[in-house]
């Protein structure tokens, strides 16, 4: 899934493309209740959370004194993260979810731009608290930041539909077909032309080359909307990335694009949070279980429709490899 996951809209001409071709930002800001594209209304999450003064506590007197974590996000990844349609305001799973945590911390989570690629580099020099971004949770991430585990993602394929090149995810119908995919990705580090096992690169040209085929041809773009459009555009044969982003984007294309086969090499986003940050991950943990238990959790997944990939067991740093 995500080595880096990753996404986003540059621009009002771009944004509007993406919307028209799939990926697009065309969902409703109305956080307190609005059903956003492709989601649904289910009232006011918020209203009922409680701060809870003994996570507060243990936050960092920084933290404390400030008000807010910094949480970097790479908006281009609907339904996860995504610009609303005012092309400002970033919305979307993780937001909301980053919303109900701060106010159970009593703090606030104060989202921003960034490119994904830039995100933990940001948190580990003290420019980004966290990172909330469809981050797969893996041990070589964990190395220098934290992750509190969240939810559950495979990797999805779409391709045009009625797939007329019957590409399949778990075969090898993607030998020597172009394959658009976002930068930083795990979806691109499997298309890697290195093949290295133990850093995760290269698994899907490995068995490409194993079954004396071509390997598959990877296009990465900046963002998800940029390989989305290859699609569209017949520059990309189909498009790698994360399960509740495919389905999203094939959900809003209007009938343009199709999800082919079953997820795959499913494993847990995490909110990545700076190591320098003492208890703010346990804090962030014990928000996250208070959360569920109240059902607010379910409720975020929700509104998005992404129930599927639901972390009943959060952890701290819980990376499959």
């Amino acid at each position: 899934m995500h080595s880096g996951l990753r996404r986003r809209a540059l621009g009002a001409g771009i944004t509007v493309l993406a919307a028209a071709l799939a990926m697009s930002a065309c969902g409703s800001s109305k956080t307190e209740g609005g059903a956003p594209a492709g989601g649904k209304n289910v009232g006011d999450i918020f209203s009922s959370i409680k701060q809870d003064p003994k996570l507060n506590a243990m936050l960092p007197a920084n933290i404390k004194s400030a008000g807010k974590f910094t949480v970097a996000a790479d908006p281009s990844y609907a339904p996860n993260e995504f610009f609303d349609t005012d092309n400002k305001t970033i919305i979307g799973f993780d937001v909301d979810l980053g919303k109900a945590l701060g106010k159970k911390l009593g703090v606030e989570f104060t989202f921003q731009q960034a490119g994904f690629d830039a995100i933990i580099p940001g948190i580990t020099s003290g420019k980004y608290n966290l990172g909330m971004s469809s981050f797969t949770d893996n041990t070589e991430r964990e190395k220098v930041v934290d992750f509190v585990t969240y939810y559950t993602a495979g990797s999805s394929l779409m391709v045009k539909k009625g797939n007329p090149q019957g590409l399949k995810p778990d075969d090898l119908s993607l030998c020597g077909k172009k394959v658009a995919v976002e930068k930083g990705t795990v979806q691109l580090d499997e298309l890697s032309a290195t093949i290295d096992d133990k850093k995760g690169l290269g698994a899907r040209t490995k068995k490409c080359k194993d079954a004396g085929k071509p390997a598959p041809i990877a296009q990465p773009y900046p963002d998800q909307a940029g390989a989305n459009l290859a699609l569209s555009t017949a520059r990309a044969d189909a498009v790698l990335a994360d399960s509740p982003v495919i389905d999203y984007a094939a959900k809003q294309s209007n009938g343009q694009f199709e999800v082919s086969g079953a997820a795959y090499d499913t494993a847990p986003y995490g909110i990545a949070v700076g190591k320098n940050l003492g208890q703010s991950k346990d804090a962030i943990l014990a928000a996250l279980k208070a959360l569920q238990s109240e059902g607010t959790y379910n409720k975020i997944l929700e509104k998005w429709g992404i129930q599927d990939g639901a972390n009943t067991n959060p952890v701290i740093n819980g990376a499959k490899g």
